[in-house]
């Protein structure tokens, strides 16, 4: 089945508020977070899902959002709750709704199954088939080995998130503490492996790849910090614990000021070199510095950041003058 054209849009800070709080869900509306996403998992009792499922209705149909992607957490396929979660938010809210997120995803078909789900729900309330994305959360050792192939098994595939908690259990990791190091590894980066894994299969099928939470919730500077590892190496976003985080994941996953100026600089002068205007030439100067098309491939990703970013140039190509 063909699925509209999905358009990815910056999830710099992916917010998670449990779906059991109405407070918490009223007060992210006014939060500058470019994602919130609604927990009917790990964040919620079990005998809270109930009550959640209907919170998160009631507030997917107020509205208030804007500006936001709009995303609900629902349990995994190995639990009772899942088929429920699903048919209730999406049957009653699903105009209203964006994504709808996987946890602890480990094969192609849990994606594949929830796709077919969406598909019958979408038929029967009339709603856009394939509008709703999903977002793949790998959480243990199996997903990771899937990875590839879950980010290819449904075209409302959207992002591929790192789920570390639940990583780090999965792997009897010999630690405590979600997003800092574990103690004895002090050489490198203990995650660069997981990471790099789903950036590369996030990347190879043109989906986002998104970071997972940092538990310190008062330590801002420690994560900018974590969040800084992923950032560098190209990933898109991360999750935000708290409104105090969300600012800080906003900085850390846009571009510097000056690089977007300079990308948006070697975009121009690449297009007016490379027209007839310009000479009709394949590499040329900018500055000091020489441009080409590779060139141009790098700074289309920084552009692309920083314009989904809102951001202003505040520098113009000038072309020479005849």
């Amino acid at each position: 089945m063909s699925y509209p054209a999905r358009v990815l849009r910056s999830r710099r800070s992916n917010l998670a508020v449990p779906g059991s709080s109405p407070k918490m869900l009223e007060k992210a509306k006014g939060l500058p977070a470019d994602q919130v996403f609604m927990d009917i998992e790990d964040a919620v009792a079990p005998l809270a899902k109930p009550d959640a499922r209907k919170n998160i209705v009631a507030a997917l149909n107020e509205g208030g959002y804007d500006g936001k992607v709009r995303t609900v957490r629902v349990n995994d396929w190995t639990t009772h709750w899942t088929y429920r979660d699903v048919v209730e938010v999406v049957e009653n809210a699903g105009q209203n709704l964006d994504c709808i997120m996987l946890p602890k995803v480990q094969t192609a078909e849990q994606v594949v199954a929830l796709d077919l789900l969406l598909t019958q729900i979408e038929k029967t309330m009339g709603f856009e088939v394939g509008r709703i994305g999903i977002e793949a959360q790998i959480e243990n050792a199996l997903g990771l080995t899937n990875v590839n192939a879950i980010a290819a098994a449904s075209q409302r595939v959207e992002t591929i998130i790192f789920g570390p908690a639940d990583f780090m259990a999965s792997i009897n990791m010999k630690s405590l503490v979600v997003g800092e190091q574990p103690q004895g590894y002090d050489v490198g980066d203990a995650y660069h492996y997981i990471l790099m894994q789903i950036l590369m299969a996030a990347r190879a099928y043109d989906k986002l790849a998104i970071d997972g939470p940092y538990l310190q919730i008062k330590d801002v500077e420690g994560y900018k910090r974590v969040a800084g590892r992923s950032a560098a190496l190209g990933f898109d976003g991360k999750w935000v614990l708290h409104p105090g985080q969300v600012d800080a994941a906003n900085e850390v996953y846009s571009p510097r000021q000056e690089d977007y100026d300079h990308a948006e600089l070697i975009l121009d002068a690449y297009d007016y070199y490379t027209s007839a205007e310009g000479g009709a030439r394949g590499a040329v100067m900018l500055g000091d510095e020489m441009i080409d098309e590779a060139s141009r491939k790098m700074a289309l990703v920084i552009s692309a950041k920083g314009r989904a970013a809102g951001m202003a140039r505040t520098q113009s190509f000038e072309a020479p003058e005849a």
